[in-house]
Parts: structure tokens; C-alpha cells; sequence
């Protein structure tokens, strides 16, 4: 086994650019991407996810493929070829119909097993449900390589745990699971983390089991969060303040404080589904499991329905009015806009002729407009003079500072989905 490392990461979003910076203090890594636009913006020391400040990207990258340490970026595989590990950081997502996403993997398993020599490992990090590298991946590199798995190379699996936007949790800071295809592989891909994770490594017993608790990590959390959700439809009825019950329950030790809200972004919102479609096609109906994520599917919607309501009885107009959503984002304090729930709001808003204006200062408009088709503002000074309602959908930090009563009609409705904002100054909370 050769014990010189040059590493490839395959994707360079949220998860693949920070773990090429950290390895690449250490060791020559080659980082691929398919986005041109994304390659450009990282040569030139520009990170638009914001995970890597541009002072230590400017630090690794390397303009050369041949150094024996520092980030070379590129969009051409071939520059991969030289490379001894080659780690997999693409996205998993759903289509319309939440079924699993593969082809990102697919692609990204044609690419490297075309450049597979003898020897080398590929580790996938990728959220997937158990048995998708063994069973779905690994077949792939055989094909396109020509090589016998665990004979001529080996694959691992060490599921990511970003949090983005999350500056106290970076990769190194975090604890991380590895797994590889035999117990030799297995310590290899542990201790070549164990040089850049300062958190320590849990070594998995095989790549199924790591992969299977990747996946439950996030569907406990979205399972939580549904029950909170659920409570908050609850106590809206009883006239009772959710926050004010979770605080008081909270003063028990063995409480677990969870606060209901949108449930989006690449994880939480879309992990669950993985878990459940494995289930269904082995003959298992995981019911909790789509119980949770039918709650949480639901509560854009039921936001913008019930502040309709609200203003309906404060005697509004519907049709044409106007309405203030804050926050387009899937999470607070981050540009992040994948798999964002807050369109749900803007969607159903938009099922009562209702004119929404959509403001946060963290997402790129440009992006907002491709993904979601309208304008975003992102400029506190283009905000209407008054709006009819006004729904707190993300918690960024700088929404604090924003004067909302200068911004509300006389019958103005404010729903704070986050409980931002001090309980008088709004109409309802989740």
C-alpha cells in the first residue's frame, strides 16, 4: 500500500472545499469541480459559501498540480490522474417526488474510475442510505477501471458533518466517522484523517454501518423538530406560547431542547427521505419516519395560511396586498439557499394573489433568481414603505437591527416563524 498520499476531492461546495484546505496544509491536493464559475471564483482566492476565509484559501492554493503540498484547483480530470485518494464530496439531492438523486454520484464515480490505478482508495462522503458504495458506486469504478475491488483498489466511507455557516464547528473540530472496505483500509482511511481532524476519528466497523449512521443522524434531528412543530400547531390553538412551554420544560435535565421551525438545507430536510426509500424497497413502510417529514414539509405553507387568516380578521384586503417575507435562506447567518422552505411560504402567499417582497442581505440574488425565478432584495433601501405582513422566516442576526414597525400598515400582521424579535412586537410565533 503506498503510504505517499496525493489526494483529490471530488466537489467543492459547503463539504469539499473546507476538507481540501485542511488537507491541503499537509498534503498535494488536487481540487476538481465541474462548476467552471466555481473554479474561477476559487483561483482567485474567493469562496462565495464563506466556509473559508479568503485569507487561508489564499494561503494553500497552489498554481501548480506537482507541489508536494497546497490546493490545486481544476475543472479537467486528467489533472486528477496522479492522485492516490480520491474523496467524494458531492451532492445527494431529491427530485420533486423525494426520491434519492444519484447521478451526482454516478458521474463522479465514472470520472474517478477512469483515472484508478492500482492501490489507490476512494472515499465517498457523500450522505447516501446503507449499501450505496458497495452496492451502487463500487460497480461503477470496476466498470470504468478495468480493476478487481479490495484486489487491485479499495473504497472507504467517512460521512460528512459540516455545519454550514457554523464557525465554532468547522470540519477539523468535529468528530469523524471512517470506514473502509477491509480492516486494513479501514485503519489507513482513519489515520489519514486522524492528520487533519483535531476532534478525533470513530472508526466504523464497515462502511454500511457509517453509512447508516450518517443518515439517522439527521432524521432523529428532523423527527425532534417535527414533534416541536406539531406543539406549535398545539399550543397556536390553546393560545399558548410555545417558546414559553419549551423554556419551562427545558429546566428538566433530561429535556431535549429542540425549537420548531422550517426544516430545508442539504441535510435534515432531504436525509430522511434516503433512509425511508431503502426501507420501502426492502418491504419496511417507515412510518414515523414520513410522519416527521410530512410535518415539516407542511409548515410553510401553514405559516402563510395562517398569517393570511390574521389579516383577513384585522379586515386586509387579500388580493394585492402586499407582504414582507425575511429570509430566503435555508439557516441563519449563511448564503446557503439549497432546498430552502421558506419558498413554501412565498409559494402558498402566492396562492392568494398576495405581492410578496422577499429581502435577506446574505443571499445572492443571482442565484435566488435562477433556482427560484424571482427577484430578490437584498438592499434594505429598495423595502416598501409599509407591507400588510411581515413573516420572519430565517433568524439572521442582522434582522434585528431592522425597524419592522416602520415597515407595517396600520393592520399589519407579524408572524416571527424564529421567535426573533420580542413577543409584542409580533402577532404570532411558531
Amino acid at each position: 500500500m503506498n503510504t505517499h498520499h496525493k489526494i483529490a476531492v471530488i466537489g467543492l461546495g459547503y463539504v469539499g472545499l473546507p476538507l481540501a484546505v485542511e488537507f491541503a496544509k499537509q498534503y498535494a491536493v488536487i481540487g476538481f469541480d465541474i462548476n467552471p464559475k466555481r473554479i474561477n471564483e476559487l483561483r482567485s482566492g474567493v469562496d462565495k459559501t464563506l466556509e473559508v476565509e479568503p485569507d487561508i484559501l489564499n494561503t494553500v492554493l497552489s498554481t501548480e498540480n506537482t507541489a508536494s503540498n497546497g490546493l490545486f484547483i481544476t475543472d479537467l480530470a486528467s489533472e486528477m490522474a496522479d492522485c492516490n485518494i480520491y474523496i467524494v464530496t458531492v451532492p445527494t439531492p431529491t427530485d420533486a417526488l423525494n426520491k434519492p438523486i444519484f447521478t451526482p454520484l454516478i458521474t463522479s464515480s465514472e470520472t474517478v474510475g477512469k483515472l484508478l490505478k492500482p492501490g489507490d482508495i476512494v472515499i465517498y462522503e457523500s450522505t447516501v442510505y446503507p449499501g450505496v458504495t458497495e452496492d451502487i458506486c463500487v460497480p461503477i469504478l470496476e466498470v470504468q477501471s478495468g480493476l478487481e475491488f479490495n484486489t487491485d483498489f479499495y473504497a472507504g466511507y467517512s460521512p460528512e458533518r459540516i455545519n454550514p455557516g457554523d464557525k465554532t464547528h468547522t470540519v477539523t473540530k468535529i468528530l469523524k466517522v471512517t470506514s473502509g472496505s477491509t480492516p486494513e483500509i479501514a485503519e489507513v482511511v482513519d489515520q489519514l484523517y486522524k492528520t487533519i481532524i483535531t476532534a478525533g476519528t470513530h472508526k466504523a466497523p464497515s462502511i454500511k454501518v457509517a453509512e447508516a449512521a450518517k443518515v439517522i443522524e439527521n432524521s432523529q434531528r428532523d423527527i425532534n423538530i417535527a414533534f416541536v412543530n406539531e406543539l406549535s400547531k398545539i399550543f397556536r390553538i390553546l393560545d399558548i406560547d410555545t417558546k414559553a412551554v419549551l423554556e419551562v420544560a427545558g429546566t428538566k435535565w433530561n429535556f431535549i431542547n429542540f425549537t420548531p421551525g422550517l426544516v430545508g438545507g442539504h441535510c435534515i430536510g432531504v436525509d430522511p427521505y434516503y433512509l425511508a426509500q431503502k426501507a420501502i424497497e426492502s418491504g419496511y413502510n417507515p412510518e414515523i419516519i414520513l410522519a416527521g417529514r410530512k410535518m415539516n414539509d407542511s409548515m410553510g405553507s401553514y405559516v402563510a395560511s395562517e398569517t393570511v387568516k390574521m389579516m383577513i380578521k384585522k379586515g386586509t384586503r387579500i388580493k394585492d396586498s402586499k407582504v414582507l417575507v425575511l429570509g430566503i435562506t435555508f439557516k441563519e447567518n449563511c448564503p446557503d439557499i439549497r432546498n430552502s422552505r421558506v419558498i413554501d411560504i412565498i409559494n402558498e402567499f402566492n396562492t392568494y394573489d398576495v405581492a410578496v417582497d422577499v429581502y435577506d442581505p446574505w443571499a445572492s440574488s443571482e442565484e435566488v433568481k435562477e433556482e427560484y425565478g424571482f427577484d430578490l432584495l437584498n438592499c434594505n433601501t429598495k423595502l416598501q414603505d409599509t407591507y400588510d405582513g411581515i413573516v420572519l422566516a430565517v433568524s439572521h442576526k442582522g434582522f434585528l437591527d431592522l425597524d419592522i414597525t416602520a415597515l407595517k400598515s396600520d393592520t399589519c400582521v407579524v408572524f416571527d416563524v424564529k421567535s426573533l424579535y420580542a413577543k409584542h412586537l409580533t402577532d404570532a410565533r411558531l
